[in-house]
Order: C-alpha cells, then sequence, then structure tokens
C-alpha cells in the first residue's frame, strides 16, 4: 500500500490546530517575562524562571511521542495527546496571569504561583506540539513535506502575529494596558483568555477533520511488523543510534534554538532600556514611578509589535519558502536564512529609534520561518516510518537543551559580561546564529522515504 497524496485543503486542515498553539507560545513568549516581573521577579534572573519551559519540553515531548506511536482510539493516534494538550494548555493560559487573584497575600508565593503556570503552559504546549509534528510526517508521502511543514509554518507564523499583537491591539480598543504593582496588565490578562480559546478551537477543526490511518493500514504502508511493534529500545539505545543526520541537525539546532531562547527571555529588558529610557534597576514589581512604569508597559506592547512582525515575515516566507528550495535545496535556504537572521540580531545595537528595530524584525523572521519548517523536513525523511514519533520526541531534545543551556548561563552573562545592558545579549544571540548558518553546510540531507505516492482518483 502507498501512502495517499492528500489535497491542499486536507493538508491545511491537518496542520490548522498549529494556529492555535503558536498562539499560546506567541503570547508566552511576548508576556511571560513581562508576567514574571510584575509579580516580583529580578529583571536580571529571567532566564532562571525561564528553564521550567525547556525543562518540561524535555520530559515530555520523548514520553509522548513514544506513547503516541502505540495508541489507537476512535479518533486516531496522534489526536488524543493533541486535544489534551490543548485543554491543559488552554486552562494554564486562563491562570497564569490571575497569580494575584489566587494568592491574594502577595510576595513569594504568588512568583511561584504564576512559574508553576507557566510549567504547566509549556508543557502542555508541548504534549500538543509533539504528536503534531509526528501527525504531519505520518500523513504526508515524502513529495509533500516541504509543502506539509512549510503550510504548517505559515500557520505558526500567522498564530503568532495575531497573539503577540494582542495585547497592543486590546491596548489600542481601551483595555487597560498598566496595573498597580504586584499585578498583571489586563490587556495582558484578556490577551491570554482570547489565546487559550483559540487554541482549543483550532486543535478540534485538526482532530475532527483529520482521519489518521487506522493501524494496520498505516503498518502496511511503512512496512511495520510484528517484530517492530513489540521490540522495546532503550532511550540510550535509541539515542546512541539516532540516524546521523539528526546528529548533524542537532548541532544546527544548538546554534539556532540558544539565541532564540535570549530573545524571548530578555527582549523586554533589552527594549525598555534601549529604547524607551527605563533604567538598568528598574523594578515592576514595586516601582511607583507612573512615568517609568508607563514606559515600561509600552516596551512591553512593544514587544509584542517586534513579535508580530517578524511572525508576519515568517508568515509570508513560508509561502515562498517551497518555491526557493525547489530552485536552490535545503541547506542553501537554511543557511542563508539563519545569516539574515543573525544579522537582524546583531543590528538592534545600532538603532535607537524603537520604529527602526522593526527593520531587525525581518532577518529575525526569515531565520524563525526556517527554523520551524526545514530541519523537519529534512529530518523526516531520514526516521523510520515505525519510529517517527520517538525520534520526533527525541528531536526536540535539539530544542530543549540549547535553551536551558541558554537559560542557565543568560543570566550570569547578563549580570557579569554586559552589565545589565539587555541590548548586549540581543548581539551576542546574533554571532551565535550565524554559527549556525555555517553548520548547516555540514548536515546530510538525504531522504531514505522511498515510497511512491499513490494518486486519489
Amino acid at each position: 500500500m502507498k501512502k495517499r497524496k492528500l489535497s491542499f485543503w486536507q493538508i491545511w486542515n491537518l496542520s490548522f490546530g498549529f494556529l492555535g498553539v503558536q498562539f499560546g507560545f506567541a503570547l508566552q513568549n511576548a508576556n511571560a517575562s513581562r508576567i514574571l516581573t510584575s509579580l516580583g521577579a529580578d529583571p536580571h534572573n529571567l532566564s532562571f524562571f525561564w528553564l521550567v519551559a525547556p525543562i518540561m519540553g524535555l520530559v515530555v515531548q520523548p514520553v509522548v511521542g513514544a506513547a503516541s506511536d502505540k495508541t489507537w482510539t476512535r479518533i486516531g493516534r496522534r489526536s488524543p495527546y493533541i486535544l489534551i494538550g490543548a485543554i491543559v494548555s488552554m486552562i494554564a493560559m486562563f491562570l497564569m496571569p490571575n497569580a494575584p487573584l489566587f494568592l491574594k497575600a502577595g510576595g513569594a508565593g504568588v512568583l511561584a504561583f504564576g512559574v508553576i503556570m507557566l510549567a504547566l503552559m509549556d508543557g502542555s504546549f508541548n504534549v500538543t506540539f509533539q504528536p503534531f509534528r509526528a501527525l504531519v510526517a505520518d500523513m504526508t508521502p515524502d513529495s509533500q513535506r516541504n509543502l506539509g511543514y512549510s503550510i504548517q509554518s505559515f500557520l505558526i507564523n500567522v498564530g503568532a502575529v495575531i497573539g503577540s499583537a494582542l495585547p497592543f491591539i486590546l491596548t489600542g480598543l481601551g483595555v487597560a494596558n498598566e496595573a498597580e504593582p504586584g499585578k498583571v496588565a489586563p490587556s495582558v490578562i484578556w490577551s491570554f483568555y482570547i489565546g487559550g480559546s483559540l487554541l482549543l478551537l483550532t486543535v478540534l477543526v485538526t482532530v475532527f477533520k483529520t482521519k489518521e490511518y487506522p493501524p494496520k493500514e498505516f503498518e502496511e504502508i511503512n512496512g511495520i511488523t510484528e517484530e517492530d511493534k513489540t521490540k522495546k529500545e532503550s532511550f540510550f539505545k535509541l539515542v546512541l543510534n539516532m540516524p546521523k543526520t539528526m546528529k548533524q541537525l542537532a548541532i544546527v539546532q544548538l546554534f539556532s534554538w540558544f539565541p532564540l531562547f535570549l530573545m524571548w527571555v530578555y527582549s523586554t529588558t533589552a527594549i525598555s532600556q534601549h529604547y524607551f529610557g527605563v533604567p538598568i534597576d528598574f523594578d515592576a514589581n514595586s516601582s511607583t514611578d507612573h512615568t517609568i512604569r508607563k514606559a515600561y508597559e509600552d516596551a512591553g506592547n512593544w514587544v509584542g509589535i517586534c513579535f508580530a512582525l517578524y511572525s508576519l515575515v515568517a508568515a509570508l516566507y513560508s509561502v515562498i519558502m517551497p518555491k526557493l528550495m525547489d530552485l536552490t535545496n535545503r541547506k542553501f535556504i537554511f543557511s542563508l536564512s539563519l545569516l539574515l537572521g543573525g544579522l537582524g540580531f546583531i543590528s538592534t545595537y545600532f538603532f535607537s529609534n524603537q520604529y527602526m528595530l522593526l527593520i531587525s524584525m525581518v532577518g529575525i523572521g526569515i531565520a524563525w520561518a526556517a527554523i520551524l519548517a526545514i530541519p523537519y523536513a529534512i529530518l523526516s525523511g531520514s526516521l523510520p516510518a515505525k519510529r517517527m514519533g520517538i525520534y520526533m520526541g527525541l528531536f526536540n531534545l535539539t530544542v530543549v537543551i540549547p535553551q536551558i543551556i541558554s537559560g542557565i548561563f543568560g543570566g550570569p552573562i547578563l549580570r557579569s559580561f554586559f552589565g545589565g545592558e539587555g541590548v548586549y545579549i540581543l548581539v551576542l544571540a546574533g554571532f551565535i546564529m550565524i554559527l549556525g548558518a555555517i553548520s548547516v553546510r555540514f548536515v546530510n540531507d538525504q531522504s531514505i522515504d522511498t515510497n511512491p505516492v499513490k494518486e486519489e482518483n
């Protein structure tokens, strides 16, 4: 049996849930530092609080990947995990910005509640996200994988545009953008309400519009035997025996996700200082200086606009990326994209006007689109179908481990080497991403998928 070629709208529905999941991720990435600082976190130590996010991914994704390989229910193999993750994500998004409401006494308890909700939110995002990656690989033949992952990247970035800009939009519509010390601005709280709801709705579209291959058909298509189904391999054996291409991509991932994590954690710090004049020693949890607090909250909204723009650029770039890869090759486009991203990060130092910062976001957006799509398009062709879920889960280690390293060293680097000046962190991120562009040339991009496509009548 052969994999069926999918129509455009089948691939669209297959990936549609990414729109909502990334809406949630975008809100987290653009606002978690803002929320945690408002709840009492030291801006110079934000990376330590953010560590809970990649650690959750480190734990969750390999487990979910392995479990989804062996699951079958009435709604499919991957769909149950996608749905459960979406429901928990929505609940965590409703709760995180409302920490002061549940712990009115304030202090460390409020901050701890916020960090726990960040962990729950990111963990459930990962429960949803990992099976989604495997689902695209399960359903698309090799000839459609570039298209499948590019549509996925497009929807991810459309969701990110809306999610990142939402606090700014709500502020423009009259929702308050300031809160008393120790509390979160209503514009952020309502953004999380809307984001959680949209996340669940889009995931429901994918779950009920996508019909996964039933077990017998899936096994016949991919040549999975009874021995394969009963064979058990240890985690360490799987890691040692991972395909060579996966190991090579891990180096690229290190130089891609390390700088991205620095950006998500420290953009509010960098932009508020470099462009809005907020002092290095500003404390959002206790400061009563209205002018500085307003500048900080305005900077927080501008971070959302910057993130929205790089996501918009990424969405548009995702549309033309398959054609560019057809005209050249995946490695060339990946390397060029990371180079432009690195230059975008470095350029943030040379601008003093907040609007010029948007130029930097163009390069970052191009890199982001490539990071979301091309490694998975390369990887999925090098993986055996019978181990697709577990290896996709293990590949997530190459996403979260760089973030953990970044989280551990980001704060000390900011304090010890840069004197608390956040913009230098963004410059460092740029040079690291350029190393990623160089490392792409050492990746072997050769598919093992020789499964021809069955055209539908």
